[in-house]
């Protein structure tokens, strides 16, 4: 037996450990929860220490915008969960999502993106890069056809969500990736739906996957945070140069607090997935409620892809009430646990109207190639006795 201590036993970790142990970096003091670094700056030993590190030539951190220990502790983790070469902090999901993106393009090239995108997203796609002249083609996310027509010579990168917001749309990882790859291009896959705790788009060939931490990783909604996963190449070569001197860093408390979100991350979720099924299920039973989505349900309409992507169906459940935006409001003033909010992943249930909130931005008229009407509802469920939240829309959805 070799006597030599275990250089990487990460590597044989089952998720469970990784998400409660993975990237721990214990200071000399020995604490057990991970130590929280509150600073801007960091000193050095003498001038040639400094101008080493500054140069590359060194480890060692000299910026919290370039770096800091606890922040460095999450993306660690979340390598390692994810199973991604690199990771990359930022401070927020939308930061994570236009750093991603913007770092690998420029005036002239082409982007292809599911139609199909949160309002952000979609504003990023349609109007921000265009601004710095990026073209882009949008596709129906669930027709291989139409991804396959869209790419151009310039065509640089592909950008998609799966499962949806808020229509929950499953996109194909593997076809679509080989399509882009037959191509040239990257492909960037917001995660956030379905956390690294039930898909993994590396595995199925995507390039980058990008996270809102604020969501599902810190679970509590206390914090912003955002992530982007992909090959150490990316990462040194054109990710951390753009994200170091835009800006975006990821403060070293929220990266705490991420952290303590990590180790609780799969119970959570997989608590939420089976009561967002049952939930689901009593929806589409309910009185005043024209339709369900929900990728766990046989009766979505990517019911069997979903269940080869994903692990469970997820923690979001969209339906449509008869009515309008009326009726829709009326149930929600009605809701007497469940919490009126555009967050989503949390502890608390948490419902939203996205065609007066998150997707109001975008016009009539892309809500509805979204197929977001006045009558849809978004509900992120939470951790709270399933029977307390179906009798809850119950009553709200009584007349």
């Amino acid at each position: 037996m070799s006597d030599k201590p275990d250089s990487n036993p990460a590597a044989r970790w089952g998720e469970a450990t990784r998400l409660v142990r993975g990237g721990t970096d214990r200071s000399p003091h020995g604490e057990t929860a991970e130590a929280l670094y509150l600073n801007s700056g960091f000193v050095y030993p003498d001038a040639e220490t400094a101008a080493a590190r500054f140069a590359g030539e060194a480890e060692g951190y000299v910026y919290a915008r370039y770096g800091n220990p606890t922040v460095t502790m999450f993306e660690e983790r979340l390598r390692l969960i994810e199973g991604a070469e690199a990771c990359y902090a930022t401070a927020s999901g939308m930061a994570a999502v236009f750093g991603a993106l913007a770092c690998q393009v420029k005036a002239g090239d082409h982007v292809v993106a599911s139609r199909a995108l949160f309002g952000s997203c979609y504003q990023i796609i349609t109007t921000i890069l265009p601004r710095f002249g990026v073209d882009y083609t949008l596709v129906d996310g669930a027709d291989l056809d139409q991804w396959a027509r869209a790419f151009k010579p310039n065509t640089r990168c592909v950008f998609l969500e799966t499962p949806s917001n808020p229509g929950l749309e499953v996109i194909d990882l593997a076809a679509v990736t080989e399509i882009a790859h037959g191509h040239g291009a990257r492909v960037v896959v917001d995660n956030v739906f379905a956390t690294p705790i039930l898909q993994k788009p590396l595995a199925f060939g995507a390039d980058i996957v990008v996270y809102s931490g604020t969501k599902h990783i810190d679970g509590q909604g206390r914090c912003l945070g955002g992530a982007v996963l992909s090959t150490r190449q990316f990462k040194e070569e054109e990710l951390k140069p753009f994200l170091r001197h835009t800006g975006p860093a990821l403060s070293p408390f929220n990266a705490w607090v991420l952290l303590k979100g990590l180790e609780t991350l799969k119970l959570r979720v997989m608590a939420q997935c089976s009561a967002a099924e049952r939930i689901a299920r009593a929806l589409a039973q309910a009185p005043g409620v024209e339709r369900v989505l929900y990728p766990g349900l046989p009766s979505h309409p990517q019911h069997e892809l979903a269940m080869r992507q994903m692990t469970a169906g997820g923690t979001l459940v969209s339906f449509f009430v008869t009515g309008g935006r009326e009726r829709a409001f009326s149930m929600l003033r009605r809701l007497k646990l469940i919490d009126i909010s555009n967050n989503l992943g949390d502890a608390k249930s948490l419902i939203t109207h996205p065609a007066s909130t998150t997707h109001r931005n975008i016009g009539e008229e892309a809500r509805a190639t979204m197929g977001i009407t006045e009558g849809m509802l978004r509900l992120s469920v939470g951790l709270e006795e399933p029977e307390d939240l179906i009798q809850d829309l119950r009553a709200a959805l009584s007349d």
